[in-house]
């Protein structure tokens, strides 16, 4: 098994199961040595929960960052999630260009949008933010609502494969290396991911579950980044998250009282038996 140490940087909702609380252990237990970088400090995550309280982290990422400089620490592959501001996004960059080791994998979530729409926090000074890390990222992993506003293209509910193809191509011309399109399906009750790599496009379809559960976006990054630094290629790292999500929401399902995140903790050890761990 590779052992790898890698850096993830998103934001903490300490209730919730999300963000950083996926990320950590999942990417443990895909046995990699996993390091954070909190981005902001939540009681709970924002979607259902009200009066939760929010502490920004901006101020400090410069001085972590020096001090791992000072101290030699260089990471062998940097992933990132839910970025708070314009300013993180840059302090971020930085980061990457100071602490990566040789041929070190920048993986970049564009966590801003979802169903047409900007996160309430975000606007389009964020978006040409986010265009410089993910464009200058060697994989990123967008949904559909991201993609477009990466590339300008207008958000529509209903579409078909030249859609998505535009898409894709569109991404490409502004930069992105590996893509990992998330949420696309084609017919009910069906859903996906698409891969580009190297110039070769491949899909996995797979079955959508209703009602959705908080938090799988960070499930399946954090799933698919384990799985890529255990030696799968993009296209088998994709499957394995999505497998491995779906599991997961499929857990959470038969406890209707669990609707703030995903009971991903009891689907661990089949995320590691699909690593051959």
């Amino acid at each position: 098994m590779a052992y790898h140490k890698i850096l993830t940087i998103q934001d903490i909702s300490c209730v919730g199961q999300c963000s950083l609380t996926v990320a950590l252990p999942i990417l443990s237990a895909a046995g990699q040595e996993t390091c954070i970088l909190p981005s902001a400090v939540l009681s709970t995550h924002t979607a259902g929960f009200t009066g939760y309280t929010v502490r920004d982290l901006t101020e400090d990422i410069p001085a972590i960052t020096a001090h791992w400089e000072k101290e030699k620490i260089a990471f062998e592959a940097v992933y990132t999630g839910y970025l708070g501001s314009t300013q993180q996004i840059g302090m971020v960059r930085d980061l990457i260009a100071r602490l990566s080791a040789p041929g070190a994998l920048a993986i970049v979530d564009p966590a801003m949008a979802d169903n047409g729409k900007l996160y309430p926090a975000f606007d389009g000074a964020y978006v040409e933010a986010m265009k410089t890390l993910a464009f200058s990222a060697d994989i990123i992993l967008p949904n559909i609502t991201e993609a477009c506003f990466l590339t300008g293209m207008d958000y529509r509910e209903d579409y078909d494969e030249g859609y998505i193809s535009e898409l894709l191509n569109r991404l490409t011309a502004a930069g992105a290396k590996t893509v990992v399109l998330t949420g696309v399906g084609y017919a009910p009750e069906r859903t996906g991911v698409l891969v580009q790599e190297k110039g070769q496009r491949r899909y996995y379809e797979h079955r959508k579950l209703s009602p959705g559960s908080h938090g799988t976006g960070d499930v399946y990054a954090a799933a698919f980044v384990g799985a890529l630094l255990n030696g799968k290629n993009a296209y088998d790292a994709a499957v394995i998250a999505a497998d491995y999500t779906v599991k997961c929401i499929e857990i959470t399902r038969a406890d209707p009282s669990h609707w703030y995140g995903v009971k991903f903790e009891a689907a661990l050890p089949a995320y590691m038996k699909m690593l051959g761990l």
